[in-house]
């Protein structure tokens, strides 16, 4: 549903969130979540982790497609870069 620059924005965003809470029983490093959105159709959802979390992103190109701006690099860059690729 987010393409994965939108979904490390919107961890980073959580993460601080939680971090200025001072909650005292949150862990002193990154704090593990697992965000789950539902979109406006069944087949539209998805599960935001914090980036710390996240050793390999896979990547679904439509997704990357609805990013504004759409990223500008190619298949074979993607590839060179160590990119898994899927259909989620």
């Amino acid at each position: 549903m987010f393409s994965i620059q939108q979904k490390r924005d919107i961890s980073e965003a959580v993460q601080k969130i939680l971090r200025e809470t001072n909650h005292p029983e949150l862990p002193k490093g990154e704090v593990q979540f697992l965000l789950h959105v539902d979109g406006s159709t069944s087949m539209s959802w998805a599960d935001i982790r914090n980036n710390g979390a996240i050793r390999q992103s896979s990547v679904n190109l439509w997704n990357e497609a609805e990013e504004t701006p759409p990223l500008k690099r190619s298949y074979e860059e993607r590839r060179a870069g160590h990119v898994e690729f899927s259909e989620e």
